[in-house]
């Protein structure tokens, strides 16, 4: 194996156990030994456990948030709450283990790529596009922080909830987030669909 692939040989090994384990029972000899490697091989790669689950978060930080991010700068304000919501469905079931070692606790030296500060980029995103339509509306614009944080919190939750029973599908549960965003309680639709974004 050239260095290059033994590396994401190690990324890929220490990924899966960071997600069935949790940082804190992995450990670097289950690791080497999973990769039948030696313990300073990991070393040589990572420095120690704390790197290599540095990358790993660092990894799926870059694909979670391209996923996110491409879905708050397109469409009109409901599609675009849908496509978030969608988005972020569509990585905890694709990229289930990356989803699980970025919502455990982080060791406490990790770095800012955390869930929470993806979590406040996309607060900060989604307040400064709730600002400018609050400002077209005549509401207050001040307020839009607030609501990003209520948006925001409740997808991310809806998604924390919904990696471990993963029904309804992904759609269904987008449309209702959607449904009691867009509607609130009072107006609920009684079968929400996803709209096309095309339209």
């Amino acid at each position: 194996m050239t260095g290059t692939e033994r590396r994401q040989q190690l990324i890929e090994i220490g990924r899966a156990l960071f997600a069935e384990r949790g940082y804190e029972a992995a450990s670097i000899e289950e690791i080497a030994q999973r990769a039948n490697v030696s313990k300073p091989v990991v070393y040589e790669h990572f420095g120690g456990k704390e790197g290599l689950y540095a990358v790993v978060v660092d990894r799926e930080m870059s694909r979670l948030l391209e996923m996110v991010m491409s879905s708050l700068t397109q469409h009109r304000s409901r599609v675009r709450v849908e496509r978030v919501a969608l988005a972020l469905l569509t990585y905890v079931e694709e990229h289930t283990d990356g989803f699980r070692i970025l919502v455990r606790d982080s060791p406490v030296s990790a770095p800012d790529g955390t869930y929470s500060s993806l979590l406040n980029e996309a607060i900060n995103k989604v307040a400064h596009l709730l600002a400018s339509d609050f400002s077209k509306r005549g509401f207050d614009p001040g307020l839009a922080t607030l609501y990003a944080q209520a948006l925001v919190g409740m997808v991310s939750t809806t998604a924390t909830w919904w990696l471990d029973v993963r029904t309804p599908s992904k759609e269904v549960v987008a449309a209702h987030l959607v449904n009691l965003c867009w509607n609130g309680l009072t107006n609920l639709e009684a079968d929400p669909e996803i709209e096309d974004a095309s339209r």
